[in-house]
């Protein structure tokens, strides 16, 4: 397969989404195997507890309003259909079933991969897809590292994060200069966090 058939996939609440989501995102489509990256947006993360998160929509359209027309990014409900919890797994085969035409690397940070031992149905993931695995401080991602469907690519850290935004807002705080302008503007309007 040709690396335009290739998607990068990266999970997450983006509860809400910030610069540091498009900025890693952006070295993704642009150093990493692919130069395409959907992002998926989760309704409940089976290992994180839920409460405080942004009904499912107003996440999806925080991450619209953030993409604009940029055609190397796509934002997926896919989650939203699928049983809960989520487990990765599933929402893989449901999208290798909707799109057999791509081949999907997952993005994940050395810390859920230190981790990828509680996942359900590892064997699939390695046997059927390919793992992007991007440096976290302080995570070692251990012997997962060294698989042949893990590759390792050495994003910058950045140091913002969903829970920074939220708390900094609920303090009163601008955050403007955190979120891209559109997401921001649509936060803002809606006085989400406040």
């Amino acid at each position: 397969m040709s690396p335009s058939n290739d998607i990068a996939l990266y999970f997450g609440t983006f509860n809400p989404i910030h610069i540091g989501h498009m900025a890693m995102a952006n070295f993704i489509v642009n150093e990493g195997p692919t130069p395409f990256l959907w992002f998926v947006v989760t309704p409940q993360n089976p290992l994180k507890p839920s409460t405080g998160l942004l009904p499912d929509y107003q996440r999806l359209e925080l991450i619209r309003r953030a993409l604009g027309d940029d055609l190397r990014f796509r934002v997926s409900d896919v989650e939203f259909k699928l049983p809960k919890p989520n487990y990765t797994a599933y929402t893989l085969m449901k999208l290798t079933e909707a799109y057999p035409q791509h081949r999907f690397w997952l993005v994940m940070g050395a810390d859920n991969l230190q981790n990828f031992h509680k996942w359900k149905n590892t064997d699939y993931i390695l046997n059927h897809h390919r793992i992007l695995m991007l440096p976290r401080p302080g995570y070692t991602p251990g012997e997962w590292a060294n698989h042949s469907a893990v590759t390792t690519l050495n994003a910058p850290q950045i140091e913002v994060s969903s829970t920074f935004i939220r708390n900094s807002i609920a303090q009163g705080k601008n955050i403007r200069h955190f979120m891209p302008d559109q997401a921001f503007e649509y936060l803002d309007e809606m006085n989400f966090f406040r």
